[in-house]
């Protein structure tokens, strides 16, 4: 049941539905360069307002195409691209043409608020996916799919209300996002510096050049065979170590090898793609065929100092040439990998160097996990006030008339 002066109705009842079109490529001087007009493709579309686009369009193309400027207001919404795509919307802040994959609804305002329209969009993306379904090769919705689209609308006094608390929140969270890519891009630039000696630590040696055979020894300690071996798997990135769930067993004749918590391990056949970590306690015992070898740290090495130089990009995308085999199976073999030459700092620069990226990462993790419960707590806000389960509060000048 709605509160009182709440209605049902759709997107085609509260405002004129067009799509848009692309200006002909072969004419792309003439219709691209130097252009004035923004011109919106689906990935543009932010979820929140348009502040910039990929490419513009020519007062020839508007003239010569039938592409048309939508005004001030109008709100978007993607149409193909399968589920990813469809339903990611955007409001336009000034005169825009958008392309044949988009919906351009152009809101009566008399009847709702264009930002209210947008949010309750974004709260309702999942429902896109009952006409998509429907749809007889890749997921898509069409014009009619969009004028039917459900929507409930408060009074246009609470609809601003609505839509001002909701972009406010919008508002902290972009803010937080560029807090945390600042954050991460500061993170990058120290742990380059710490690691390849440009920023040192007052009080330690000069470093030497050693190879990785002086910090690490490969284990093979026999474990099972693989329909009973409890397996691991090695994340892309950098990105850990994690239990493997196969769905069938393994066969009994492939040898797996017993692997300890602590040990440094890879992927040979994602060796460029970073497959590197250290395995946790938690996977203590857990098995991996040679094709994730792994390795024990020898004496004068800080485990995390070691992962954190190994896990650079510049490290592993550096040594493309140790890669052998086919372009679709391109594997680093672990003598291979121990033969490569690193500059080395003592032990206690090691570590304090290690220390110093951890305390940069934490503060990382930290954002993170508030920008987390930023979303969770807008989500959650917006899932009420669009429905009516938590209404706000109007001033006596701007409540409705009974």
């Amino acid at each position: 049941m709605l509160p009182d002066g709440w209605r049902r109705t759709t997107l085609g009842d509260i405002g004129s539905v067009k799509s848009g079109s692309t200006p002909a490529r072969s004419q792309h001087d003439r219709y691209f360069v130097d252009g004035k007009w923004p011109w919106v493709k689906t990935m543009d579309l932010t979820n929140s307002e348009i502040l910039t686009t990929d490419e513009v369009i020519t007062d020839a193309a508007l003239a010569e195409s039938s592409c048309r400027l939508f005004p001030a207001g109008t709100v978007l919404v993607a149409m193909y691209g399968g589920f990813k795509q469809i339903g990611r919307t955007g409001l336009l802040r000034e005169k825009s043409a958008v392309n044949q994959a988009i919906s351009a609804i152009d809101i009566e305002r008399d009847q709702a608020d264009p930002e209210f329209v947008l949010h309750w969009l974004n709260g309702s993306v999942e429902t896109w996916k009952n006409y998509a379904a429907s749809s007889r090769k890749d997921p898509n919705i069409t014009r009619e799919n969009v004028c039917e689209f459900p929507v409930i609308l408060p009074t246009l006094v609470e609809q601003r209300r609505i839509a001002h608390i909701l972009s406010t929140w919008d508002q902290a969270i972009a803010t937080t996002e560029r807090l945390l890519a600042n954050t991460r891009n500061c993170v990058e630039i120290l742990s380059n510096a710490l690691l390849t000696g440009r920023k040192r630590f007052d009080g330690h040696a000069a470093w030497q050049s050693k190879p990785l055979s002086e910090m690490i020894c490969e284990s093979r300690v026999v474990g099972s065979g693989g329909d009973v071996a409890k397996k691991i798997t090695v994340k892309l990135y950098g990105k850990g170590v994690v239990g493997k769930s196969d769905k069938r067993a393994g066969s009994e004749s492939t040898q797996y090898y017993r692997r300890s918590s602590g040990q440094f391990i890879y992927s040979k056949l994602d060796f460029l793609n970073g497959a590197f970590g250290r395995i946790p306690a938690s996977l203590d015992g857990y098995e991996s065929t040679l094709d994730l070898p792994a390795f024990d740290f020898l004496e004068g090495i800080d485990p995390r100092w070691f992962l954190q130089y190994v896990s650079r990009e510049a490290f592993y995308t550096g040594h493309l040439g140790l890669a052998n085999g086919g372009r679709k199976a391109r594997r680093v073999n672990p003598k291979d990998l121990l033969r490569i030459c690193v500059p080395t700092p003592c032990l206690k620069e090691q570590t304090r160097i290690a220390d110093a990226i951890e305390a940069a990462l934490s503060a990382v993790s930290i954002q993170e996990r508030h920008l987390t419960l930023m979303r969770q707590e807008k989500s959650a806000l917006m899932s009420q006030l669009l429905t009516g389960k938590r209404r706000v509060r109007l001033p006596a000048d701007e409540a409705e008339p009974a």
